[in-house]
């Protein structure tokens, strides 16, 4: 028996109906673009520290490319775009951690075995893990899933033909807007204003993505007031405080000092209160998910007694036993893959030593994988996957194992002058954080399909079996990749061999954080203050979300929405806000026209639709893009900005927002 607060969903395709789903072509499609998506969003994230949701570009060509099969169905599509998704997730969570191994001289090369099996290990325990958050987030959650929607959005429109004008031209507007920021470089992609004032810095800066804008109308502004506390503490009091109290440097510009102050400091603050955010998350998620998990039993218990068919189509999960007993399964992999890293870490310890850290990492890389996927698909449910902070989770976990290294081992191991100790120890945090880095992307990237597929009808275990078929392909083809990228490009300053040219390499910012703190702990430069300060903030927001709660307000301030707030640069904040503050009037607006509940719904599908072509639009140039980045090895090589036009990008840039802005008001306010 459901509970009673689980959400009816009418699907595109109805339970009842019984389309061919896992294909052929489908599963070769599907595999074919999980290993497009891997390696270019491989390179974007190493070139820029950005990754971009391969579910509607994945959904947009699996529809062009199965037009030409007779039958083909929207259910094939989605059980493409799902497989396809996987190996984008799953790129970007090693491109934020993997590449540090290299820069702190723990690798000098990418071992294909150990690379594959990291990302096996994770991107499974992420299925697997997530699973049981279907229910718990999807059924009975009131979470938004942006970029889910959209993507059901684009495929209901190809496949019915109605309402695909709304996401074609959006999208084509996005897309150029997109290329000419990217691409020709005659827009910028943000302004910053920022200024010195007194003794620190102040200031706004804000992006111009329209797919920000897209997801921010679809979430709303109640979901987006977290994300914007975040951000005033982090970047309107944080920032200029910190540089009052610390000083700021002469020969830097208002805006790198700020910026400066906010990755070296308010970050980390940001990762403080995460931390704390995310373990009170799975206190508050705990009930959804054992009334998840006691709904699954009953499930199954109820499919022996009367067979499948009592069990609605699009409600059946992979069966919870099955689900249990592959991640118990994986712990005999983990063991041996830590029980190797360990043996190999040059660590002066007795064998019993060796033997419980080993298991104790492997404990904690199933308890942080919980934790990083139960973050990461609420997250999810309110930004969309492209939003999700993985480097976030990624940078928590590399702190918190630290922290139980240097509590367990401190007394037996002086890290500051056992140099080789200190490098094998980072290096370690780093492996596991790549672990949990894969299955917090892997499980917020399914949460994010399986809302998708509910509302075109999928059936779920199908979309459950065809991501694990996509983790483990992208696992297997993605050591090559970064072994090619680093050969090509090298990452940061690392470069494989004399004669490149270090102003060609690939910056890896991400990586180049996680190696960074990895080190500045073992050498016990970390800043543990501003961990503190953040997880204690952490718990006066938790107080403050609770009286809300009580006092029966429609505005809610969750932990982690005000941590990713602070942890997140404002030209993506900003844009969010803008969306949900468009939704927000718009729905104002017919309030006091008193327009009928036809007429809302009418306009509000015209929003989503436009919405989402936004989304679109953006991440298809942002993929495309990446292949003559690659080929050129350069993100120029369309550049046709005049120098006339070098100082006023960001200006052209903001008048054509708020033209698009102007556009989408008429668009979603008409109620015909």
């Amino acid at each position: 028996m459901k509970p009673k607060n689980v959400q009816s969903v009418e699907s595109y395709v109805p339970a009842s109906m019984q389309l061919p789903e896992i294909t052929i072509k489908a599963v070769v499609l599907g595999i074919l673009l999980a290993i497009v998506m891997a390696g270019s969003n491989a390179y974007l994230v190493l070139k820029a520290g950005l990754s971009i949701s391969a579910c509607i570009p994945a959904a947009v060509i699996s529809m062009a490319v199965l037009k030409f099969f007779r039958n083909s169905n929207i259910l094939e599509n989605n059980i493409v775009q799902t497989t396809a998704s996987a190996g984008e997730v799953v790129a970007a969570a090693l491109a934020f951690s993997i590449p540090a191994l290299v820069m702190i001289g723990y690798w000098n090369a990418f071992p294909y075995g150990i690379v594959a099996c990291i990302a096996a290990l994770g991107g499974l325990l992420g299925v697997l893990l997530s699973i049981p958050l279907r229910r718990a987030m999807i059924l009975e959650g009131n979470f938004k899933f942006p970029e889910g929607i959209a993507t059901a959005e684009v495929l209901k429109a190809g496949d019915k033909g109605t309402g695909a004008k709304g996401i074609l031209f959006a999208g084509l507007a996005a897309a150029f807007i997109k290329f000419c920021e990217a691409g020709f470089q005659i827009f910028a992609d943000g302004i910053n204003i920022w200024g010195r004032v007194g003794n620190t810095v102040a200031g706004v800066s804000t992006g111009f993505s329209m797919a920000m804008i897209g997801a921010g109308y679809i979430v709303g502004l109640r979901n987006g007031i977290s994300l914007l506390i975040g951000a005033v503490i982090g970047w309107f009091i944080g920032v200029p405080l910190l540089g009052a109290l610390q000083g700021l440097p002469a020969d830097v510009d208002a805006y790198t000092a700020a910026v400066d102050i906010w990755n070296s400091k308010i970050r980390v603050l940001g990762v403080g209160m995460m931390v704390l955010g995310g373990f009170w998350m799975l206190i508050e998620l705990g009930q959804p998910i054992r009334r998840a998990i006691t709904s699954s039993l009953e499930s199954m218990k109820k499919i022996k007694l009367e067979g499948k068919s009592s069990i609605l189509r699009t409600d059946f999960d992979i069966p919870i036993k099955y689900v249990a007993l592959g991640a118990l399964s994986l712990v005999i992999p983990a063991y041996f893959i830590f029980g190797s890293i360990v043996s190999e870490s040059g660590f002066h310890l007795s064998s019993g030593m060796m033997i419980f850290i080993t298991i104790f990492i492997t404990i904690l890389a199933y308890v942080f994988s919980a934790l990083g996927a139960s973050i990461s698909s609420y997250m999810t449910g309110v930004l969309g996957s492209s939003n999700t902070p993985i480097s976030g989770i990624i940078l928590m976990v590399i702190l918190l194992v630290s922290f139980c290294f240097l509590l367990i081992l401190s007394s037996q191991i002086n890290f500051t002058s056992d140099t080789q100790a200190a490098l094998s120890a980072a290096g370690i945090t780093i492996l596991v954080g790549a672990i949990v880095g894969c299955a917090s992307s892997v499980g917020g990237d399914n949460l994010q399909d399986l809302k998708s597929g509910q509302l075109v009808g999928s059936t779920p275990w199908k979309q459950q079996v065809m991501l694990i078929l996509g983790v483990v392909v992208s696992a297997l083809i993605l050591a090559p990749i970064f072994q090619l990228l680093f050969e090509a490009y090298g990452f940061g300053d690392v470069l494989p061999r004399e004669g490149m040219d270090p102003a060609a390499a690939l910056s890896a910012p991400k990586a180049a954080l996680m190696a960074a703190v990895s080190q500045a702990i073992f050498n016990q430069s970390m800043d543990w203050t501003m961990v503190i300060i953040g997880a204690t903030l952490g718990v006066v927001v938790i107080v403050l979300d609770r009286l809300l709660m009580k006092s029966g307000s429609r505005y809610r301030l969750p932990v982690v929405g005000v941590a990713i707030g602070i942890y997140m640069p404002l030209d993506v904040t900003i844009p969010l806000i803008i969306g949900g503050v468009l939704s927000e009037i718009i729905r104002s607006n017919f309030k006091k026209r008193k327009a009928t509940q036809g007429e809302i719904e009418k306009a509000e599908r015209q929003g989503m639709l436009f919405a989402s072509g936004l989304i679109a639009g953006e991440a298809l140039v942002g993929i495309l893009l990446a292949i003559p980045f690659v080929v050129y090895q350069s993100t120029t090589v369309f550049r046709i900005v005049p120098d006339a036009l070098k100082d006023s990008t960001d200006v052209l840039g903001l008048l054509v927002t708020v033209g698009m802005l102007a556009w989408f008001y008429h668009v979603a306010s008409r109620a015909k």
